[in-house]
């Protein structure tokens, strides 16, 4: 029977294992949290990712900063507004590895899973949060200037200060988590005018949160760096495996004939010629509900889609369309009769309640990036991803970058502008 005394002895050496196993490298570790304002959707906080993981990027990089090892810990899913009401549908703390490969998240930066974190250090604990927001004057100097600065809060906060003087706020649905210390940032720049604050000029905490992460923007959009961050945003296998039986039996679709299949590990891939051919079907992201109101002039009548998409259909000889949309059912039925060719993943209950709204979107979007053809809505995220996906596949643009134009529109509308790949350096978006 174990002694107090001995009793002592097996806690301290545990804890010196785990202080051990947090500076493996010699580095003390640090964590760089972060969380977006409620209302932005699935596909705007994924491009948030790829600004914090090339500031973690940066963090590790810089020489102020090589003393710690800094690591980004992932921010449960949940809480994203009307994009994800279901009813009977839990959908908070899903962990990143629900939808997204997360080795392969970690070829890129370190990373962790929030309840990885807890678990690491001991407690559901944060030693500050920075809430980012604008200059309340603005931006009226005439001459862009990237800025930095703690300033009085200019929104109202849903953080407050329970009677044990811990910090308590939303924190992803984990009610037991706290923070110590607050305080509002304003910024106005990239992701990496926080490289200097972070890294010992305002604080020297462990762990800092950046709520409405949002605020900063990226360092080089579309560069190598925005490109290698979203390749290593891999989807989940058994996402990936729904989507490919779905598209075997509804779409007679293959890797291997449609000429997509990608290697498992995405360093390994490069696109020198744009060899993806895609499945015999095409493919359209037709967005209603808010763009109804909020984007009305871009959005065309479901009898202009069933059209347009009928002639491509002809055009590329194929004889189905797969759509993916959030119209209602009545919708969708509308634009069934006008256009019976058209073809939709609906999900099985166990399906929904497993890999939730967020899933059920990727599905779709996978589904969408393997076409043919594919044809988006203008200013949607929802495509600009999928647009992404052909991209990463190696697929024409001509055959990527489309959308259908509205019926006030001209017959050679606008179409999307053509953010092509970067492989290697930032002078390729130049060349």
């Amino acid at each position: 029977m174990l002694t107090n005394k001995k009793l002592v002895l097996v806690f301290l050496f545990f804890l010196y294992c785990t202080v051990i196993e947090i500076e493996a490298d010699g580095k003390p570790r640090r964590y760089l949290l972060y969380d977006c304002n409620p209302g932005e959707g699935f596909n705007l906080r994924r491009d948030v990712f790829i600004r914090i993981a090339n500031l973690v990027r940066q963090l590790r990089e810089n020489k102020k900063c090589q003393s710690h090892d800094w690591v980004l810990v992932l921010p449960p899913w949940g809480r994203i507004g009307y994009h994800w009401k279901e009813k009977n549908l839990e959908q908070s703390r899903i962990p990143w590895s629900k939808f997204f490969e997360v080795k392969s998240l970690n070829k890129f930066v370190p990373i962790m899973e929030y309840e990885d974190y807890i678990e690491e250090i001991g407690e559901a604990a944060i030693n500050e949060v920075w809430y980012l927001q604008r200059y309340a004057e603005g931006w009226n100097s005439g001459k862009w200037e990237e800025k930095i600065h703690e300033r009085d809060c200019i929104d109202p906060q849903s953080y407050f200060m329970d009677n044990d003087k811990k910090l308590r706020g939303w924190f992803w649905g984990y009610d037991e988590t706290y923070a110590k210390d607050f305080k509002c940032v304003s910024v106005q720049g990239m992701s990496g005018v926080l490289v200097d604050p972070l890294c010992g000029g305002n604080t020297t905490a462990r762990s800092v949160f950046l709520d409405r992460a949002e605020h900063v923007l990226h360092d080089v959009f579309g560069g190598v760096n925005y490109w290698k961050s979203r390749r290593s945003m891999v989807f989940s296998k058994s996402l990936q495996q729904i989507a490919a039986n779905f598209r075997k039996s509804s779409l007679d679709s293959y890797d291997a004939k449609d000429k997509t299949k990608l290697p498992d590990d995405w360093t390994e891939h490069n696109c020198d010629d744009r060899t993806a051919f895609g499945g015999p079907y095409i493919a359209a992201h037709v967005r209603r509900k808010d763009f109804l109101h909020s984007r009305k002039q871009y959005v065309p009548t479901l009898k202009k889609i069933a059209e347009t998409l009928k002639a491509k259909m002809s055009e590329y000889n194929v004889n189905k369309v797969f759509i993916a949309s959030d119209g209602t059912e009545k919708e969708m039925k509308e634009l069934k009769t006008m256009l019976p060719e058209m073809v939709m993943f609906v999900p099985t209950k166990t399906q929904k309640k497993k890999y939730k709204m967020g899933g059920i979107a990727i599905i779709d979007q996978i589904v969408c990036s393997h076409a043919r053809y594919f044809m988006g809505t203008k200013e949607s995220t929802f495509s600009f991803r999928i647009q992404e996906e052909r991209e990463i596949m190696c697929f024409d643009k001509d055959k990527t970058f489309n959308r259908i134009c509205a019926d006030d529109e001209a017959a050679d509308c606008e179409q999307p502008t053509q953010w092509k790949i970067v492989w290697r350096n930032d002078r390729e978006l130049w060349e």
